[in-house]
């Protein structure tokens, strides 16, 4: 049965009603549990961060469709992921702890299907995680990180980075089109459809496809609210809530910063050219012209690229964050090789081996990205279709083999649970074949879309290692009380 969503009396005592539903899973609390609703909130958000991931692909959305790829496929993008969003969150008040996707999978999956089921989505997820850290942070930052991670402040950095990216959006889509000498028109922002993209792509279809990328890359990340449960006061309720309200508050934030920025767009060939001061760095461009144009320097340009440089930073310490709960919960049910060193918790209860060997391997990955297109565009593939496909594996169980054993948590979509989560189910695999589709024609190894490559190299390693090793001994999440 569910438990109640606010904390509970027992005796005298007052229960979490988190912790109280952590128990009946069959796990004691060994991490802190003191964050808000509002720190929760925060990791997700953080994550997500629109400053981050827009900034970060802006040029993909102005080559393949420009502004009405980037204004109305925000929407579209951002529409289909609160679907995906608000049944993980249903999905995560049932079952409300750090292990998170993978727990979820092996609890609807069935009997039989538990074991492969949570590998295949712990796997999947852990990885997904490992790329986004990597596609936003490198070696100092991380160091930085894991000082901050390690520390009793936790909480308090993570609602900072949370007012950071709030209040670096407000600050960014009002002041750059207001400095910029040169706007464009509504017309233009609204109904502008840029079809020259030097790729070889004229149907405007599959241009406008191409340019939801940018979208939905963004849009990821927010499964930090459910590794952050253990942690979370009434979990159970908050846990949802953070979810949801990550995702809607990115997408109405994440909208107007589009706005501000594209009002500043006048020549795109331009913005997206290598030979301007910016290297092709679009966004970088805009700043720097819009402070140059008016002011005769261009420094105002990048002390705003400084602000989005933090956020940048809270985006990878959020991210460092989730991933090392779910290396702690994933090695507590001896999933991962040295399982019994991983979940280590130290007195301040932060499982301190798990957040250093998170940032060891984002490291390390990120260096195969130096210099490298290649591997840069293999980390943001599997950041987006892998953890994405994590996403969808409890979701699918849950209106399917689950669908009649599910029992929700407070908060639940009623009737129309199943439904939504068909839709969200649906979505990933749609986004999944899309994003693996050529971005240039003709094909070559320098244009080569490697998703299907560096998505499908993971499936043979996770599969490859269940069926020579891990059947065998890998039985699912186990209890520790």
């Amino acid at each position: 049965m569910g438990v109640p969503s606010h904390t509970v009396e027992n005796g005298s005592v007052l229960v979490d009603s988190g912790q109280s539903r952590l128990r009946e899973l069959g796990y004691k609390q060994e991490l802190k549990r003191d964050l808000s609703v509002f720190s929760n909130f925060a990791f997700s958000f953080s994550i997500i961060s629109v400053l981050t991931g827009i900034t970060t692909l802006y040029n993909t959305g102005l080559t393949f469709g420009g502004p009405i790829s980037l204004v109305y496929g925000w929407f579209i993008a951002g529409g289909f992921t609160m679907f995906v969003g608000l049944s993980m969150a249903e999905i995560c008040s049932s079952y409300p702890t750090s292990g998170g996707l993978y727990y979820w999978s092996a609890r609807l999956a069935g009997r039989n299907w538990a074991p492969f089921a949570s590998w295949f989505t712990g796997w999947f997820n852990i990885v997904g995680q490992w790329a986004v850290t990597t596609s936003v942070d490198f070696s100092l930052a991380q160091l930085i990180q894991v000082i901050i991670l390690l520390s009793t402040v936790l909480s308090f950095f993570g609602q900072l980075a949370a007012v950071w990216n709030l209040l670096g959006v407000v600050l960014l889509m009002i002041l750059i089109p207001s400095v910029a000498t040169e706007r464009a028109s509504a017309k233009f922002v609204f109904t502008h459809f840029n079809t020259d993209n030097g790729e070889g792509i004229n149907s405007k279809v599959y241009i406008f496809v191409l340019g939801l990328l940018m979208s939905q890359y963004t849009l990821t990340g927010y499964d930090a609210s459910a590794h952050m449960t253990e942690e979370t006061k009434n979990a159970d309720k908050n846990g949802p809530k953070g979810i949801i309200s990550a995702i809607g508050i990115s997408i109405i934030f994440g909208w107007g910063y589009l706005l501000g920025i594209t009002f500043a767009v006048t020549d795109i060939p331009y913005l997206l050219s290598e030979d301007n001061d910016a290297g092709g760095y679009a966004i970088a461009e805009i700043f720097y012209l819009a402070f140059k144009n008016r002011y005769g320097s261009g420094v105002g340009g990048i002390i705003c690229l400084g602000v989005i440089a933090i956020a940048i930073f809270f985006c990878g310490m959020s991210s460092v964050t989730s991933n090392s709960r779910m290396v702690y919960a994933f090695s507590r049910d001896g999933a991962m090789p040295l399982s019994s060193l991983w979940h280590k918790v130290n007195k301040q209860e932060v499982p301190i081996n798990a957040v250093w060997l998170s940032a060891f391997i984002s490291f390390c990955m990120a260096l195969t990205s130096l210099g490298s297109l290649v591997a840069f565009q293999a980390m943001v593939s599997i950041a987006t279709i892998g953890l994405y496909i994590a996403y969808a594996l409890p979701i699918f169980f849950r209106v399917s083999l689950g669908r009649k054993s599910f029992v929700p948590g407070p908060f639940n979509l009623g009737r129309y649970g199943v439904v939504v989560g068909w839709i969200a189910v649906l979505w990933v695999a749609t986004i999944s074949v899309l994003f693996s589709l050529p971005v240039a024609y003709p094909v070559t190894s320098e244009t080569l879309n490697y998703t299907p490559v560096a998505v499908g190299g993971l499936l043979f390693i996770t599969v490859s290692w269940w069926i020579v090793s891990a059947r065998h001994w890998f039985t699912g999440p186990i209890t520790n009380i």
